[in-house]
């Protein structure tokens, strides 16, 4: 059992947990993902890591509320425990295992949607302790829908916050933000974006436009985390692969979006799963092999 010791409420339908789980904050790296399980019988949730504290030997999570196992986690508090917590899985964010000194030379621009703030956030904690300042915008409908706020201002060179609504911070989405960036004269040699699937899709056909690389995590379009499920297949150029298992991040812009969004509507009815699984015979799944759980 993977006990919670501390449950919060950031948002509307939007909670962050701190779980007991020593192995995996040993282990884990920013940009990769648990999967947790409430009880024996409990739907696999696959939820990218927001932080960890090794010493400690916590891992923080951060959900939406979206069906009805989410909504019973929402019903957790402090001292109740998780029967799974299984991780770390994924590939770590790239810049892990890039030079530091080249990574202080370069001009990174994060962008996060609604709850991709949290995996941004690691990745900019990360980069910040080793002295790499970089530029963040998150966008959400409205200011009351932003999370994580002070957080990502102390380890945010520049913090760009986005309301659609204009409630507050720069008013429109973060594409306009973005654009506005580079006219005031910001330049940017790589981009990564996190958020809904529409937005990853737009920020990345900016970004192309304006020939900033981008880095996109798939981690939305998850469901086992294994690559057994078949869900998380998508095109990568000319490549098929897995989110789960390959990723969860991609270069943005060699990402098929609209097959990505299509395939993940028709996922969710059985008779959907079945034309898939039909079509791609031998493809539909992934494999996996790097489950290990928390030991």
């Amino acid at each position: 059992m993977y006990k919670i010791v501390k449950a919060e409420k950031l948002a509307d339908m939007i909670y962050l947990m701190d779980v007991e789980a020593p192995r995996v904050a040993r282990h884990c790296e920013p940009g990769q993902f648990v999967i947790v399980k409430l009880d024996e019988k409990g739907e696999r949730i696959p939820l990218t890591i927001c932080d960890y504290d090794r010493e400690a030997g916590t891992i923080t999570i951060v959900f939406q509320t979206v069906g009805a196992s989410t909504m019973k986690m929402a019903e957790l508090k402090a001292g109740d425990s998780f029967r799974d917590f299984t991780g770390p899985l994924g590939c770590p964010s790239e810049f892990v295992h890039e030079d530091i000194e080249s990574l202080k030379k370069k001009r990174i621009l994060f962008v996060a949607g609604g709850v991709g703030a949290a995996p941004v956030y690691p990745q900019v904690k990360w980069l910040k302790e080793r002295g790499v300042d970089v530029d963040v915008i998150v966008g959400s409908k409205t200011k009351d829908m932003l999370i994580l706020e002070d957080e990502m201002r102390e380890v945010a060179g520049n913090y760009y916050p986005c309301t659609d609504d204009g409630s507050y911070g720069h008013s429109g989405m973060v594409t306009t933000k973005i654009e506005k960036l580079v006219e005031e004269g910001h330049q940017y040699d790589l981009c990564v974006a996190i958020g809904p699937m529409i937005m990853m899709k737009f920020t990345c056909l900016l970004t192309k436009k304006l020939n900033i690389p981008t880095i996109v995590s798939m981690n939305p379009i998850m469901v086992d985390g294994t690559g057994m499920c078949g869900a998380c297949r998508l095109h990568v150029g000319d490549e098929i692969k897995f989110a789960c298992v390959d990723g969860p991040e991609f270069d943005g812009h060699l990402v098929n979006f609209d097959e990505a969004m299509k395939r993940q509507q028709m996922y969710k009815t059985a008779e959907g799963r079945a034309i898939l699984k039909l079509k791609e015979g031998d493809t539909h799944h992934g494999g996996c092999g790097h489950c290990g759980g928390d030991e």
